[in-house]
């Protein structure tokens, strides 16, 4: 360390899961986060979607569930870097705690897919094929 430097904050274990996608091509909407969040982990909360959302953002969310379906299946999963934002539209849902002892401010949080909700919400996220 330098004079003058900070030492850097001790950030706390993230999984990170490899070959998930980023986020929505040609969106400002993020699907991963880089790095564990040096202030603390970014807690998942129920996100009340209104009708009058874009279509961008349904699309998002649809892409998003195509995404962890795709990736993870029905077994659980490990919160690990994805983002809290994004998991938190769906959150209460298509996306659920995986067990009694869920803590939404942990990387470490264990969620499953709502499976039968999700297929009625978005059909099209369990395609093999996501058109954007």
């Amino acid at each position: 360390m330098r004079f003058g430097e900070l030492p850097m904050p001790k950030l706390p274990p993230m999984t990170k899961h490899r070959g998930f996608p980023s986020g929505l091509h040609g969106t400002g909407f993020q699907f991963t986060i880089r790095r564990a969040n040096p202030r603390g982990v970014t807690p998942i909360k129920i996100r009340k979607r209104v009708a009058d959302r874009s279509s961008t953002d349904r699309k998002a969310d649809a892409a998003f569930l195509h995404a962890i379906w795709h990736h993870f299946g029905a077994q659980p999963f490990e919160r690990g870097n994805l983002d809290a934002g994004r998991l938190s539209w769906l959150f209460g849902q298509e996306i659920i705690p995986a067990g009694e002892d869920f803590d939404p401010a942990s990387y470490e949080a264990m969620l499953v897919i709502n499976e039968q909700q999700a297929r009625r919400n978005f059909p099209q996220a369990f395609e093999e094929i996501f058109e954007v």
